[in-house]
């Protein structure tokens, strides 16, 4: 799928990997423990204190739990909107775990697209996403710039028969650059974001504006540039009516000449992936 070798992976690298595994590890022992009644803000609190209890004190953006049409942003206007509700999961509802835990100075934001029972609609969505994956990296590759990329997945969505859910995000982005962020015992946060990693974003976006670039993946014009070296983390997200899926992990982009070596996928053990190999959607 187009990640690279683990035992190529650099010390730097393999940090970001571990915050990476450790989020899924969390996102699928929440899920495993949902159940009907189960509010978002409970959800959203399961997240944080299954990290807490592994180490984790500090955050990009603290968790988030959608239950039902919230998956796909209906009706989503202002940005609080984003944040847990007293939504009550239901039998067959689909169901997004978003989290963005920083531990051990490493940063990873992922997001994991799950449902109670069965749901064939919701099926199809996840397996879709697949395509979606493998445009964006074959893409990176060939060094299109953000922008372009960023309207051919629009395009394979339409053809797919859904609607761009992540355009709903603020700036309309399906990515973002992530660092390293400083270790602490604990560090605040403003409205539900880690202040030391928007800080971090922040001096980005001034050294990018300088520079060309942006490190937000929009449809606007300050991402019509090819991808910046760095990590991203991507987050391609279809809905169809009240129903949304998506996956969130990272995306490493380099230098180097070798196509392969340019861009890959962090790491290719993930739920989505494995999902995907399995054939069980």
């Amino acid at each position: 799928m187009g990640s690279a070798v683990t035992g190529e992976l650099s010390v730097e690298l393999r940090g970001f990997r571990e915050v990476q595994r450790l989020s899924y590890e969390c996102a699928e022992a929440v899920a495993a423990q949902l159940k009907p009644g189960v509010t978002e803000r409970e959800a959203a609190r399961m997240q944080r204190e299954w990290l807490y209890e592994r180490g984790v004190r500090d955050w990009f953006h603290r968790p988030f739990a959608w239950f039902g049409d919230r998956t796909a942003f209906v009706d989503f206007k202002i940005p609080l909107q984003f944040f847990p509700t007293n939504r009550r999961l239901e039998a067959g509802m689909p169901f997004i775990l978003d989290m963005a835990p920083v531990y051990k100075g490493h940063t990873a934001d992922i997001g994991y697209s799950g449902c109670l029972g069965l749901n064939p609609l919701h099926d199809k969505l996840l397996a879709d996403l697949r395509d979606h994956r493998e445009l964006i990296l074959h893409e990176v590759r060939e060094r299109r710039t953000l922008r372009e990329i960023y309207e051919d997945v629009d395009r394979l969505m339409v053809r797919q028969g859904y609607a761009n859910r992540h355009r709903a995000y603020p700036f309309g982005v399906i990515a973002h650059k992530i660092d390293r962020v400083k270790e602490r015992r604990w560090s605040p946060t403003l409205f539900g974001f880690g202040t030391q990693a928007i800080k971090g974003l922040a001096s980005d976006a001034i050294h990018g504006h300088r520079d060309g670039w942006s490190p937000l993946w929009s449809p606007y014009t300050f991402s019509d540039h090819p991808p910046v070296p760095g990590l991203w983390a991507v987050e391609p997200h279809l809905g169809f009516r009240g129903t949304g899926a998506k996956f969130e992990e990272i995306l490493v982009v380099t230098d180097s000449k070798d196509p392969e070596q340019s861009a890959f996928w962090l790491d290719d053990d993930l739920p989505h992936v494995r999902r995907w190999n399995e054939g069980a959607v």
